[in-house]
Order: C-alpha cells, then structure tokens, then sequence
C-alpha cells in the first residue's frame, strides 16, 4: 500500500531526524512495533494517534530515554545510539512537556543556564552575562519575560517558553512538544504558536503531538498517524481531511464522533438559585433535568468549573441555594451532595478523580467502600467482582484489575473515573472536561456513554471548552463570561457564532 512507505523517503536533502521502523518491547507487552517518522528543517510536523498508538513510546526514544530494540535511527543524516537524555540533548534535540518542571526558586535565567551558567575573568559565575543572554533569547522569542523572575508562580505557558528558551541556548534543531497546549488559554495557545512558527521560519524542526485537530491543522506542515504501535501514513497537512485522519487513527470510520441521541427530558433534578461567591461567580441561577445534558460553555477563567465545584460542595459559596431532587444541599459538603445522588468527574483526572498508586480494581470501588465491606474489611472478591463488571461496562482496556491505574492510557483512566461514579447509580452527572486530553476513538466512546446515560433519565452538568463537544451533545447551552452567565441557548440557537459572542462580550444581552 502507498501510503506505508517511509515518509520522504524520495527527498533528495537529508531530514534532521528519522526513525525508520523503531521497536521497543517490555517483557511481553509490544509498546512499539514500527514507530517511523522523518522531520525535516524548517517544518512543523503533527505525530497523531490514538492513545497507546506508541506515540510517547517513540518520543522517549527519541529523547534518550528509552533505547530501541531495532530500526534504523538517524539525526542529520548519521546514525545514532542515545544511551541517556544527554545524549539526545547534545545531538541538538529537546523535549517541551505539557508541564515542565523549573526549579521554583532560582531565577529564570538560572533556571535556563543551570550547570553551565556563563562565567567572567576570575571563573566566577557571571551573573549580568546571563541576564543579558537570557533576555537576547526572549528577545528572539519575541516573549517579554523577566530573566531575573523567580520561576515560582510562572504560568504554565511562561514555563514552556523558558523550556524553549532553554533548547535554543543548547543550539537545539529539533523541538519535540508533546501536549504542549492542553493547559493553556487561547491567548496564551496563540502565542505559543507563534513562537513555533517563528523556529520554523528560522530553519527548526518541530514535532507537534496533540489530540486537537484544530490546531494540528492550523498550526502543521505535515502529518503522521500511527495506530497500535505502527506507523500508519504521513500526509500533507493541506492535502488531507479530518475524517481520513480519524479512520487512520482508529482503524474504522467514526459515522458520529457525538452520537447524541433524543432523550426524554423530564423534570428538574438539579435547581441552583442565586449562587455567588465574592470575586469567583456570582447570581448563577440554572437547571438541570433529568435526561437532559447542560453544557456549561465560555473561556478559560469564566467560572465554570467553580460553579461546579460549589454546587457538589466541594467549595464553599457565600449565597444561593442548590437542590437536588428536591433536596437542599449543605454548603461545602460534598458527602451530601453523593448521598442525594451526585457524581463528580473532576477536570484533573489524575490528581482529584483518581489514585495513582492503587489499583485498577481499587479506584474503580472508591465510591463503594461501604456497601463492600464486612465488618469494617473490604471484601476482596466483592471488590473484583464489582470493578470487573464495570470495566466490561465502559470496556477499560488492562492487563489486570490488580494493574495500578497509573498504567492505563489517558482514555481508559477517564473511563475509571466514569466507572467510579456511575457505579453509585447517580441521579445528576457533572463531567469537567469529559474528553480532554483523550484520543478521538475514545472521545467517541465517552459521548456515546453520555448519552446513553441521559436516555436513561440521568441529568448530567457538562463543562467543557471545547466548542464543537458542547454544540454537538448539549440540549441546552449555558454561556459563562467572568463568573456570570450571560446566555442560555437552546441546542437550536446554539451556533459558535452565539457561543463565543457570549463567552467574549460584556454583560449586554445576558439573559
């Protein structure tokens, strides 16, 4: 087939990098079975996938951290054997996370020219040389950000910029951004993506990994898809469609990637009256119905997750009222709002819906721990027993329930937290970003389960900033502008023209 051969392959000019046919195996589990991909100079090149498709498998090789078992590695034309990140880093190549890790107390600029700051005459660090070198870089960044700043309290974009800061004073060619956008606001995006597309023009070459295709395709030059650990095909951006893409990654066509379905609408389940707390949010007033899905919508920092947040009582509020099926619930205590009959799926999955260090079969039962027990112990065979019929449930994918979460892919650790709370036969769902940070298929699969979960009566309370999730499986649209709600839009009237107007305007035509 065509479309297998290595990309570029016919390129008469040597790419700064290529990995042709990488393998890399733990005991019998195949992370990567031919991880191939080519970047050339002065081109923005998207690596997409499906989580456990082997994409971070094969940035770790590239980064030095994880040796290949076979293939054919190369880095400007020659080939390579990284035995450590130093490696990678000394062959010009440097990785930017999605949350980099600065030392909180040191300056920016020592934070950038740590073990090797610049020094005077007498062998001294110079301290005035690196100031100047460090904002030469911002300089050339076109970012302005004070190199004598303590890094603590840096946003996470500032933090990534100094991360890059730090690749170009290595001489680094090769940029690998895996996830770079995922905590970032549009403005802060927008200039990330200027500062990439500044390395470009300058000759860099940049690998791009996200699950936005917005932005893969605003931002990139080129396109590799890799699916259960192999490479799939390498397209030109321009050239290409979305849905190809997905068919790639998944392997099937996805008719509906929001198979919203009709549901009953019934009475309100959940009633929030005049909800204010100072300088967060304040006169929220909202409904939510059973089987009917409210989207709350606006831009990072609107309040949307602390209004969701107080209203399962997990932070307190200084007015209004919230009832649950006809029950008012206490201020700040999230215990009520579970025995009325809420779950929670928190926006950080890892740090508030899940513990990483248990097991699969743990986090799946946390909400059940005392229906489980006898006489104060967990019943272990209980315990099995339920969390591996929810597993079959929402189809997690893992070797074992005895697994520690902190082994699943992305996907499957949001279907656990799922799993969690609809074990406990909820009357209101409220998800915080229910497909962030999660592969298309299993975007699919979770949009599915919601509305399947409003078909069966369940109202659910959604958060998410990503506009065509909530015009796709809302009934209604509640917009949020600097702590207000300022729209509620039918599924009818709401368009991204409607949404983003009352996300961005002021409080003229709120409603």
């Amino acid at each position: 087939m065509a479309e297998q051969s290595v990309p570029g392959s016919d390129e008469p000019n040597e790419p700064l990098l290529r990995l042709q046919h990488g393998a890399k195996t733990f005991g019998p589990v195949v992370a990567l079975a031919d991880g191939t991909v080519e970047l050339r100079a002065g081109e923005i090149h998207a690596l997409v996938g499906e989580n456990g498709a082997g994409k971070s498998t094969l940035v770790k090789i590239l980064a030095g951290l994880y040796h290949p078992d076979a293939g054919d590695f190369q880095v400007a034309g020659r080939p390579v054997a990284f035995r450590s990140v130093a490696d990678s880093k000394a062959a010009g190549i440097s990785v930017i996370y999605q949350e980099p890790t600065l030392f909180p107390d040191l300056t920016v600029a020592e934070n950038i020219f740590i073990g090797r700051q610049p020094r005077g005459a007498l062998g001294l660090i110079s301290r005035k040389a690196m100031r100047s070198a460090a904002r030469e870089l911002f300089d050339q960044l076109g970012v302005p950000i004070d190199p004598d700043r303590i890094a603590e309290g840096l946003s996470i974009a500032d933090q990534q910029i100094i991360e890059i800061a730090k690749a170009l004073s290595l001489d680094a060619r090769v940029l690998i951004m895996d996830e770079p956008t995922a905590a970032l606001s549009g403005v802060e995006v927008e200039r990330l993506f200027a500062v990439a597309r500044s390395l470009r023009d300058r000759g860099a070459g940049i690998l791009f990994i996200s699950h936005r295709f917005d932005e893969v395709f605003a931002l990139t030059d080129r396109i590799t898809v890799m699916r259960d650990g192999r490479y799939i095909a390498t397209h030109d951006t321009a050239s290409v469609r979305v849905e190809q893409i997905v068919r790639e990654m998944v392997g099937r066509d996805i008719d509906q990637l929001f198979p919203k379905e009709e549901a009953v609408i019934g009475n309100a389940m959940l009633r929030v009256k005049g909800l204010a707390r100072a300088g967060v949010f304040s006169g929220i007033d909202l409904e939510v119905r059973t089987g009917e899905i409210v989207a709350l919508a606006g831009l990072v920092g609107a309040g949307r997750t602390e209004v969701a947040r107080a209203v399962f009582g997990i932070d307190p509020y200084d007015e209004g009222t919230v009832e649950l099926a006809g029950r008012r619930l206490k201020p700040g205590d999230p215990q009520a709002a579970i025995d009325a009959g809420a779950g929670f799926v928190p926006e950080d999955r890892r740090k508030q819906g899940l513990v990483m260090d248990l097991s699969v079969a743990r986090n799946l039962t946390l909400t059940l721990r005392n229906s489980l027990a006898r006489f104060g112990l967990i019943d272990a065979r209980r315990e099995q027993r339920t969390a591996a019929e929810w597993s079959k449930r929402l189809q997690v994918k893992t070797g074992s329930q005895e697994y520690a979460v902190s082994t699943l892919s992305g996907g499957n650790q949001q279907k656990v937290v799922l799993a969690k709370w609809l074990a406990t036969e909820p009357k209101l769902l409220i998800v915080d970003e229910p497909t962030r940070g999660i592969d298309v298929g299993t975007k699919s699969d979770v949009h599915r389960l919601l509305s399947d979960l409003a078909g069966r009566g369940i109202a659910i309370l959604m958060i998410s900033s990503e506009l065509p999730e909530v015009l796709g499986m809302a009934d209604r649209v509640l917009v949020m502008h600097e702590g207000r709600i300022t729209a509620e839009l039918s599924r009818e009237d709401a368009t991204p023209e409607s949404v983003m107007h009352a996300a961005t305007a002021s409080m003229e035509g709120a409603k």
